[in-house]
């Protein structure tokens, strides 16, 4: 099993490492089950993240023809009282004094090659395109969650739901072929449970007590009985 994951200018890096890291020892404890690298939708280039001009390497350009598992992150930035996430313009238009903002640096991957990138990996049966963060917030403003459930950072919600996507409040959100993750630290959590579904309880769990770390929060699956409203 192929992974990648995406590298943005501005990408938050713990968006990424976590899960990295999470599914690179997945593949050690499995003999070589899971291969993961980082990609970027140009090819291999040095990617500038958003917090304090951290630098990581995408080695190959992401390739939905070739992977088995997509990841993207959220980005990493300034965020201020009058950012308004719920106005999918608002995050294309640059702040008057010139400072990025995370919306912006979402809204900025628009204007590259991951949208149609990612919009063939999810048309591609057989593959798995996972978030954390604001990396559903890319997708959804790329019009590929319109009908799909999906949970992002609690200050993106409302954008989920205004591009047609239904918002759910859980940790982890498996709606089938699309697996996303809340807030910045949900990226552990969303690797140990891509680990669960793809290799076993087993290798996750192997990885889990490597880690130290007890997975928390909700995972909401598209199966059983839909719930009355109270």
């Amino acid at each position: 099993m192929r992974a990648q994951i995406v590298l943005f200018d501005g990408f938050d890096p713990l968006d990424v490492i976590a899960p990295f890291e999470v599914l690179h020892a997945g593949g050690t404890v499995s003999a070589g089950a899971l291969t993961v690298e980082l990609v970027s939708a140009e090819g291999p280039r040095k990617v500038v993240s958003g917090i304090g001009g951290l630098a990581l390497e995408a080695t190959a350009q992401l390739d939905p023809e070739r992977a088995d598992l997509i990841l993207v992150p959220g980005a990493s930035g300034r965020i201020t009282e009058d950012d308004d996430l719920t106005t999918p313009e608002r995050l294309t238009t640059p702040e008057r004094n010139g400072d990025e903002t995370i919306p912006v640096l979402l809204g900025r991957t628009l204007e590259t090659d991951l949208p149609r990138l990612l919009a063939a990996g999810m048309r591609r049966p057989g593959l798995t395109v996972a978030t954390v963060c604001g990396g559903s917030l890319v997708l959804a403003m790329a019009g590929l969650l319109e009908g799909r459930r999906a949970t992002t950072h609690h200050l993106g919600m409302d954008l989920l739901d205004a591009t047609g996507a239904t918002a759910v409040a859980a940790r982890v959100v498996d709606d089938g072929d699309l697996v996303t993750g809340a807030g910045v630290t949900s990226g552990l959590d969303l690797g140990l449970y891509l680990l669960e579904r793809e290799l076993g309880p087993q290798i996750s769990h192997a990885v889990e007590q490597l880690f130290a770390h007890e997975r928390r929060g909700v995972v909401w699956r598209d199966h059983g009985p839909t719930p009355i409203a109270l």
